[in-house]
């Protein structure tokens, strides 16, 4: 219908337009609105009438230079003002009913759209906070259960597995929990999260370990799912691991916990040492008979990168450099 109107109208234009004085015709402005009528109906019509427009007003121009017989020299003035009530009277007609009304109607379709997309975000989302408070619950379950599993067996050595078990689904339990704590339900500030699983580890450690502090040094960051919880279980195996094993002589030391940012990279650098005996240099993180070293380098793997040690410090010193695998960061050239 907008189509149909627009051509009637730059016909019905074009014709008053050349008998009521040609280029210096009042009615020569309906024309502009022609342009307008087209880009209501679609982008590409407002282009074809765009150029029409222009193709007709150098036309209506030539006609007048070249002195044609079809225009007149304007209006009498005895219907002067007739003809410009009829203009006013056309010119609102076609914004106002015409034009206005497309306008109006393009306009309600576009805010109900957005309404229902962010009525859908909304509910998406809801949908998504109850999905991690329903993996967090289900996580507990299963730690829960390895831990009453763990009390009716007598073997010492598959308690310690057990309890291994536990610490590894809480550190992911942790991970779902503070998401939909959150309002980023995408990516988890990792700082309060590390703190919160070693204190967590602290305290499910044996008693001579009491003595033990770990200094955390991360930035205030914020990492995706995918790459915090392949980090956080890295983390629980190493510290774990130090606690068990590192201060066996000696039930002081220090843990080490270094995050660094490479702003120029997009690079992050993960430092977890302690100062304790440490474990053979000739060690192979891949032949390892050590569950938990083994999954520090399949972790690592996991992060798109490999496990590093510096032996020429004091104890067992961990480095790993990863990127965020849900920031595309593009560095500079």
């Amino acid at each position: 219908m907008a189509l149909i109107t627009t051509v009637l109208s730059l016909s019905s234009t074009f014709i008053i337009t050349i008998y009521t004085g040609g280029i210096n015709s009042p009615f020569i402005f309906i024309l502009a609105i022609i342009v307008l009528a087209g880009y209501v109906s679609t982008r590409f019509f407002g282009r074809v009438y765009l150029y029409i427009v222009l193709l007709i007003i150098i036309l209506i121009y030539g006609m007048g230079f070249f002195g044609s017989d079809f225009i007149s020299n304007g209006i009498p003035p005895k219907s002067q003002s007739t003809f410009s009530l009829a203009s006013v009277l056309f010119g609102v007609y076609l914004l106002g009913n015409i034009f206005g009304r497309d306008l109006l109607k393009a306009h309600h379709k576009l805010y109900k759209s957005k309404s229902e997309l962010e009525n859908r975000i909304v509910e998406k989302e809801m949908l998504l906070r109850e999905v991690h408070h329903r993996v967090k619950n289900n996580l507990q379950t299963i730690s829960s259960l390895l831990n009453l599993q763990s009390k009716y067996s007598k073997n010492e050595e598959v308690k310690e597995l057990l309890g291994s078990c536990q610490t590894r689904v809480l550190s992911m339990a942790m991970i779902h929990e503070m998401l939909y704590m959150k309002d980023n339900l995408s990516k988890i500030d990792f700082k309060p999260y590390v703190q919160e699983l070693v204190k967590y580890l602290i305290k499910s450690a044996n008693k001579k370990n009491g003595a033990i502090s770990v200094n955390i040094n991360i930035p205030d960051i914020m990492l995706g799912i995918d790459t915090a919880i392949p980090l956080g279980l890295l983390i629980n195996e190493a510290v774990t691991n130090s606690l068990k094993y590192g201060f066996v002589k000696n039930n002081t030391g220090q843990i080490d916990i270094i995050l660094d940012k490479h702003e120029d990279s997009g690079m992050y650098t993960l430092e977890i040492s302690d100062n304790g005996i440490g474990f053979s240099d000739t060690l192979d993180f891949k032949k390892a008979n050590s569950l938990g070293l083994k999954l520090i380098h399949n972790l690592a793997r996991q992060l798109k990168s490999s496990i590093k040690r510096d032996f020429s410090r004091k104890g067992t010193n961990y480095s790993i450099s990863f990127q965020d695998k849900d920031k595309h960061f593009k560095p500079a050239t």
